[in-house]
């Protein structure tokens, strides 16, 4: 079965910097998009950032743009989130997902979900 393990969380404080890390197993992430999801307590899951197979393209949120980066390593069966100047809000268990073709922005649209990795922002 297709498995996302996501690792790199942690407490950093405002104005830090993160570097999550999304790995796959039992796919290969040909013609697969990833994305990056974020679910605080109490909130929706929202929409992070997404990126295509060969990295061409990439949509953001409005509230990453500008501060946060997805690459992937095709070679490696992984994604990254480089995450710059964090802030508070920034607070959330952030998930990757994956799916074959293009890049929505819908949680529903992604049939491959890792277990998330906690990010903790201190003011």
């Amino acid at each position: 079965q297709v498995q996302l393990v996501e690792s790199g969380g942690g407490l950093v404080q405002a104005g830090g910097s993160l570097r999550l890390s999304c790995t796959a197993s039992g796919l290969t992430f040909y013609n697969y998009a990833m994305g990056w999801f974020r679910q605080a307590p109490g909130k929706e899951r929202e929409f992070v950032t997404a990126i295509t197979w060969s990295g061409s393209n990439t949509l953001y949120a409005d509230s990453v743009k500008g501060r946060f980066t997805i690459s992937r390593d095709n070679a490696k069966n992984t994604v990254y989130l480089q995450m710059n100047s964090l802030k508070p809000e920034d607070t959330a268990v952030y998930y990757c997902a994956g799916r074959y073709g293009s890049l929505p922005v819908d949680a529903y649209a992604y049939p491959h979900w890792g277990q998330g990795t906690q990010v903790t922002v201190s003011s």
